[in-house]
């Protein structure tokens, strides 16, 4: 039976069955391709939020004046503006090029499936109860985030 609790021991089986860690330098390089998955796996994230974030550039919109206030003192929320008035009275004009859309879908569908199978993976990892994947995972989440989110900002 398979140990519940964290060790710090330099032999575990990972993922596979040629996934076998026997050893100090084993270890360190199981450790470092772990931290390398979860920094790739931040890096999905991003590249997602990306392709994201240039398909749905919005259109210029035009809101509706704020309804008008009373100040009768009764309530704050007759100074505050409802879910109503804040919906845009211009919609988005369809996009133009249908096939680069789908082109473009496909590509998220792909690189999402991409990333809940990278992400199980690393659960899995985490999952055998080994102290030193555990923190390479850590490490490499920590890592791929420090990097890639600022990227995020510039696009």
């Amino acid at each position: 039976m398979m140990s519940m609790t964290f060790s710090a021991s330099t032999s575990v089986k990972l993922l596979f069955d040629f996934w076998d860690v026997d050893g100090p330098a084993g270890m360190v390089l199981s450790v470092v391709v772990v931290l390398l998955l979860t920094v790739f796996y931040e890096l999905l994230k991003v590249w997602r939020l990306h392709l994201e974030r240039g398909s749905n550039r919005p259109a210029p919109q035009s809101y509706p004046p704020p309804p008008p206030t009373h100040d009768d003192g009764c309530s704050i929320l007759n100074s505050s503006p409802s879910e109503s008035s804040l919906t845009p009275t211009e919609t988005r004009p369809p996009t133009p090029n249908a096939g680069s859309s789908l082109l473009l879908h496909a590509a998220q569908a792909l690189l999402h499936t991409l990333q809940v199978t990278l992400g199980y993976m690393l659960m899995l990892c985490v999952m055998s109860y080994n102290a030193w994947i555990f923190l390479g995972v850590v490490a490499g989440s920590f890592l791929g985030y420090f990097v890639s989110f600022p990227l995020l900002g510039r696009s």
